[in-house]
Protein backbone atom coordinates (compact mmCIF):
# COMPACT_ATOMS: atom_id res chain seq x y z
CA UNK A 1 0.00 0.00 0.00
CA UNK A 2 1.60 3.73 -1.28
CA UNK A 3 2.41 5.78 1.86
CA UNK A 4 -0.54 8.01 2.16
CA UNK A 5 0.68 12.19 1.67
CA UNK A 6 0.70 14.25 5.03
CA UNK A 7 -2.28 16.50 4.35
CA UNK A 8 -0.80 19.55 6.43
CA UNK A 9 0.07 22.68 4.82
CA UNK A 10 2.71 25.37 4.98
CA UNK A 11 1.25 29.02 4.45
CA UNK A 12 3.69 32.17 5.08
CA UNK A 13 2.63 35.52 5.66
CA UNK A 14 4.79 38.56 4.14
CA UNK A 15 4.97 42.00 4.34
CA UNK A 16 6.95 45.36 5.23
CA UNK A 17 7.15 46.00 8.93
CA UNK A 18 3.78 48.05 9.71
CA UNK A 19 1.84 45.60 7.26
CA UNK A 20 -0.74 43.78 9.62
CA UNK A 21 1.08 40.07 8.50
CA UNK A 22 1.37 39.29 12.16
CA UNK A 23 -2.51 40.24 13.30
CA UNK A 24 -3.38 38.87 10.17
CA UNK A 25 -0.84 35.43 10.66
CA UNK A 26 -3.29 35.10 14.01
CA UNK A 27 -6.71 35.95 12.16
CA UNK A 28 -5.76 33.25 9.87
CA UNK A 29 -5.33 30.51 12.69
CA UNK A 30 -8.39 31.76 14.01
CA UNK A 31 -10.61 31.67 11.62
CA UNK A 32 -9.52 28.33 9.85
CA UNK A 33 -9.60 26.31 13.62
CA UNK A 34 -13.75 27.77 13.68
CA UNK A 35 -13.91 26.09 10.38
CA UNK A 36 -12.49 22.44 11.70
CA UNK A 37 -8.76 22.94 10.40
CA UNK A 38 -5.82 22.24 12.45
CA UNK A 39 -4.01 25.33 12.39
CA UNK A 40 -1.08 26.41 14.19
CA UNK A 41 0.85 29.92 14.19
CA UNK A 42 4.30 29.96 14.33
CA UNK A 43 6.91 32.74 13.24
CA UNK A 44 10.48 33.98 12.45
CA UNK A 45 12.71 34.43 13.93
CA UNK A 46 11.83 31.75 15.79
CA UNK A 47 11.42 31.25 19.96
CA UNK A 48 14.71 28.41 18.89
CA UNK A 49 18.21 29.46 20.37
CA UNK A 50 19.11 30.88 17.00
CA UNK A 51 16.22 32.86 16.46
CA UNK A 52 16.77 34.49 20.04
CA UNK A 53 20.74 34.90 19.17
CA UNK A 54 18.88 37.18 15.91
CA UNK A 55 16.74 38.96 18.23
CA UNK A 56 19.02 40.09 20.45
CA UNK A 57 22.46 40.61 18.34
CA UNK A 58 21.01 41.45 14.79
CA UNK A 59 17.56 43.29 15.50
CA UNK A 60 18.22 45.53 18.74
CA UNK A 61 21.62 46.62 17.68
CA UNK A 62 21.62 50.40 16.79
CA UNK A 63 24.28 49.51 13.95
CA UNK A 64 23.85 46.87 11.08
CA UNK A 65 25.75 44.19 11.28
CA UNK A 66 27.22 42.53 7.98
CA UNK A 67 24.11 41.88 5.29
CA UNK A 68 25.56 38.55 4.35
CA UNK A 69 25.94 37.68 8.44
CA UNK A 70 22.53 38.59 8.86
CA UNK A 71 21.13 35.98 5.86
CA UNK A 72 23.36 33.43 7.39
CA UNK A 73 21.98 33.33 10.81
CA UNK A 74 18.34 33.79 9.48
CA UNK A 75 19.08 31.15 7.36
CA UNK A 76 20.65 28.69 9.98
CA UNK A 77 17.53 29.79 12.03
CA UNK A 78 14.70 28.42 9.70
CA UNK A 79 17.00 25.16 9.50
CA UNK A 80 16.48 24.65 13.11
CA UNK A 81 12.89 26.21 12.91
CA UNK A 82 12.00 23.87 10.39
CA UNK A 83 13.57 20.55 11.75
CA UNK A 84 12.40 21.59 15.22
CA UNK A 85 8.73 23.33 14.86
CA UNK A 86 7.45 22.64 11.33
CA UNK A 87 8.20 19.47 10.33
CA UNK A 88 6.82 17.93 13.11
CA UNK A 89 3.61 19.68 12.67
CA UNK A 90 3.06 19.03 9.28
CA UNK A 91 4.02 15.39 9.67
CA UNK A 92 0.76 15.81 12.09
CA UNK A 93 -1.49 16.93 9.18
CA UNK A 94 -1.67 20.61 10.62
CA UNK A 95 -1.95 23.54 8.80
CA UNK A 96 1.04 25.39 9.91
CA UNK A 97 0.84 29.54 9.42
CA UNK A 98 4.18 30.99 9.71
CA UNK A 99 4.38 34.81 9.89
CA UNK A 100 7.74 35.41 7.80
CA UNK A 101 9.89 33.13 6.09
CA UNK A 102 12.30 32.75 3.25
CA UNK A 103 10.68 35.62 1.38
CA UNK A 104 11.82 38.04 4.44
CA UNK A 105 15.43 36.91 3.88
CA UNK A 106 15.31 37.71 -0.11
CA UNK A 107 13.13 41.07 0.44
CA UNK A 108 15.70 42.88 3.54
CA UNK A 109 19.14 40.86 2.76
CA UNK A 110 18.09 41.51 -1.11
CA UNK A 111 17.31 45.06 -0.36
CA UNK A 112 20.54 45.36 0.84
CA UNK A 113 22.68 44.42 -1.83
CA UNK A 114 22.69 40.32 -1.29
CA UNK A 115 22.32 38.14 -4.38
CA UNK A 116 18.67 36.51 -4.00
CA UNK A 117 20.44 33.49 -5.98
CA UNK A 118 22.87 33.00 -3.21
CA UNK A 119 20.12 34.04 -0.52
CA UNK A 120 18.36 30.74 -2.49
CA UNK A 121 20.89 28.43 -1.79
CA UNK A 122 21.52 28.89 1.38
CA UNK A 123 18.21 28.25 1.88
CA UNK A 124 18.06 25.22 -0.43
CA UNK A 125 17.20 23.01 2.73
CA UNK A 126 14.05 25.03 3.88
CA UNK A 127 10.91 23.59 2.64
CA UNK A 128 8.92 25.11 0.12
CA UNK A 129 5.63 26.65 1.28
CA UNK A 130 2.10 25.46 -0.09
CA UNK A 131 1.13 29.22 -0.52
CA UNK A 132 2.72 32.25 0.51
CA UNK A 133 0.68 35.86 0.96
CA UNK A 134 2.04 39.18 0.55
CA UNK A 135 0.48 41.75 2.29
CA UNK A 136 0.88 44.83 0.51
CA UNK A 137 0.94 48.58 2.17
CA UNK A 138 2.56 52.11 1.35
CA UNK A 139 5.52 53.23 3.38
CA UNK A 140 3.73 55.48 5.19
CA UNK A 141 0.79 53.24 6.12
CA UNK A 142 3.60 50.76 7.61
CA UNK A 143 5.36 53.01 9.41
CA UNK A 144 2.67 54.39 10.76
CA UNK A 145 1.43 51.36 12.29
CA UNK A 146 4.99 50.56 14.17
CA UNK A 147 4.42 51.96 18.28
CA UNK A 148 6.93 50.12 19.29
CA UNK A 149 10.52 50.71 19.00
CA UNK A 150 12.12 50.51 15.56
CA UNK A 151 14.64 47.94 14.56
CA UNK A 152 17.94 48.71 12.83
CA UNK A 153 16.22 47.63 9.38
CA UNK A 154 13.15 49.15 10.32
CA UNK A 155 14.12 52.74 8.30
CA UNK A 156 12.24 54.18 5.58
CA UNK A 157 14.83 54.38 3.00
CA UNK A 158 15.66 50.61 3.45
CA UNK A 159 11.55 49.49 3.93
CA UNK A 160 10.83 51.15 0.69
CA UNK A 161 14.15 49.14 -0.72
CA UNK A 162 12.61 45.73 1.01
CA UNK A 163 9.11 46.32 -0.79
CA UNK A 164 10.52 46.30 -3.63
CA UNK A 165 12.16 43.58 -3.40
CA UNK A 166 8.75 41.82 -2.43
CA UNK A 167 7.06 42.94 -5.41
CA UNK A 168 9.49 41.77 -7.89
CA UNK A 169 9.18 38.53 -5.97
CA UNK A 170 5.26 38.62 -6.77
CA UNK A 171 6.12 38.82 -10.47
CA UNK A 172 8.03 36.14 -10.41
CA UNK A 173 5.17 34.03 -9.02
CA UNK A 174 6.62 33.38 -5.86
CA UNK A 175 3.71 35.45 -3.81
CA UNK A 176 0.05 36.25 -3.98
CA UNK A 177 -0.17 40.26 -3.33
CA UNK A 178 -3.13 41.48 -0.97
CA UNK A 179 -4.04 44.75 -0.35
CA UNK A 180 -3.08 45.50 3.32
CA UNK A 181 -4.42 49.05 3.41
CA UNK A 182 -7.73 47.77 3.63
CA UNK A 183 -9.48 47.70 6.86
CA UNK A 184 -8.41 44.35 9.28
CA UNK A 185 -11.49 42.58 8.64
CA UNK A 186 -11.92 42.96 5.08
CA UNK A 187 -7.64 41.87 4.89
CA UNK A 188 -8.42 38.72 7.15
CA UNK A 189 -11.59 37.99 4.92
CA UNK A 190 -9.30 38.02 1.60
CA UNK A 191 -6.94 36.34 3.10
CA UNK A 192 -9.01 33.37 4.67
CA UNK A 193 -10.91 33.30 1.15
CA UNK A 194 -6.80 32.65 -0.98
CA UNK A 195 -6.06 30.20 1.55
CA UNK A 196 -9.62 28.31 1.60
CA UNK A 197 -8.90 27.90 -2.36
CA UNK A 198 -5.60 26.01 -1.40
CA UNK A 199 -6.79 23.93 0.84
CA UNK A 200 -9.73 22.85 -1.28
CA UNK A 201 -7.30 21.64 -3.96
Amino acid sequence: MAKQKPKGKLICIEGIDGSGKTTQAKKLVKNLRSRGYDAVYTTEPSDGKIGLLIRDFVLSRKDRISVALEALLFAADRVDHVQAVVEPLLKQDKIVVCDRYVCSSLAYQGAAGLDLNWMDCINRFALKPNLTLFLDVSLEVGLSRLRRKKSVMETARNLKNVRDVYLDLVQQDRMILLDGNEPVDKVAENVLKVVLKELKQ
